[in-house]
């Protein structure tokens, strides 16, 4: 099977949402975002062994490959208008491109996000998608607009992807109901697309945990030149951390939650005044959020996130607990 021929089989994408004026096919697409939107651009790239493993179902990989920048455009407060595919195969296996294809596809139709263009070549596999979304101008969720008073909020529930890759890894067993449920959250991660779009207007800053949510909310503190506080004791008891985390020993647990990464939820700041529009947006998207501190100002310019117990004492951070985010060079 040829290239163009595999492209034609598997990649070519009937879907034309509005704002798509040529898709693939052609030497360029052709996209027109709304009046009055600006053009948000993201692109992630999955490499095997880095960031899935060879044995991952390619039904699934199809859509994660597409959800983790899917999250990005969420965590922008964007609509998703288009995506390019760059990929690289050691063969053209039809079964295998079928089944990335359809996961793939699924996850693009159900979003409005068309497959309008990319690249195909033999190599280690290797997957690159850039998306494009529109978002009304000067509304987009930036990382750089927490203010202090702030409360930090995040979306869904924590650890569980991180929770999965440590049984895979062999340094923890889990029943295997439990182990099910991980594996599903890191291997088939929903975007939460609707929640940032029901947050525009009402959330400062976002950002999307896909390294770990001490490391995503550090990206915000920074870009703001802010600190937070954060009520961890709260947090490990709270909805945030699912039913599974919960049975792991407390390094482990807090290591999953707040280190995890890979959960693709979204970690924002929004004014104390917009807590009920907060609570209407999370009803509106269909998913819990969950309150777990505030912005305050940074101390020597120095724009991290203190981990607090309930009465504002230092949190005791247990033995063994790894709270570094997720570093690609690392």
């Amino acid at each position: 099977m040829g290239e163009f021929d595999l492209i034609r089989r598997h990649f070519q994408h009937a879907l034309r949402p509005a704002g798509v004026t040529l898709g693939n096919g052609d030497d360029a697409a052709l996209l027109a975002p709304a009046p009055g939107c600006q053009l948000a651009v993201s692109t992630d790239m999955l490499v095997e062994g880095r960031h899935f493993l060879p044995t991952v179902d390619p039904r699934a990989l199809g859509h994660k490959a597409l959800a983790v920048n899917l999250s990005d455009l969420a965590a922008m407060g964007a609509r998703p208008l288009a995506c390019t595919l760059a990929l690289a195969l050691p063969r053209a296996d039809d079964a295998w491109l079928s089944a990335f294809a359809s996961g793939l596809l699924a996850l693009a139709d159900a979003h409005g996000c068309a497959l309008v263009g990319g690249d195909t070549t033999a190599g280690p596999l290797n997957l690159c998608l850039t998306v494009m979304g529109e978002v009304p101008w000067a509304q987009a969720l930036r990382r750089d607009a927490a203010r202090v008073g702030d409360d930090v909020y995040v979306s869904g529930a924590l650890g569980d992807a991180r929770l999965a890759l440590e049984v895979f890894r062999g340094r923890c067993e889990v029943p295997a109901a439990v182990f099910a449920r991980a594996r599903r959250r890191m291997e088939w991660p929903e975007p939460r697309v609707a929640l940032g779009l029901a947050l525009r207007g009402v959330a400062h800053a976002c950002a999307d945990v896909s390294d770990g949510l001490l490391g995503d909310l550090g990206h915000i503190l920074r870009a703001s030149g802010v600190a937070a506080r954060i009520d961890a004791e709260t947090l490990m008891r709270s909805e945030a951390v699912s039913d599974g985390v919960r049975t792991l020993d407390a390094a482990l647990a807090l290591t999953c939650v707040l280190a995890g990464g890979d959960d693709y939820e979204l970690v924002f700041t929004a004014p104390a005044s917009a807590r009920q529009a907060v609570a209407q947006a999370a009803l509106e998207a269909r998913i819990a959020v969950t309150r777990i501190g505030e912005i305050v100002p940074a101390q020597d310019g120095v724009c991290t996130a203190r981990l607090v117990n309930a009465e504002g004492d230092p949190f005791p951070i247990p033995a063994g607990a790894a709270l570094a985010g997720f570093d690609h060079f690392a």
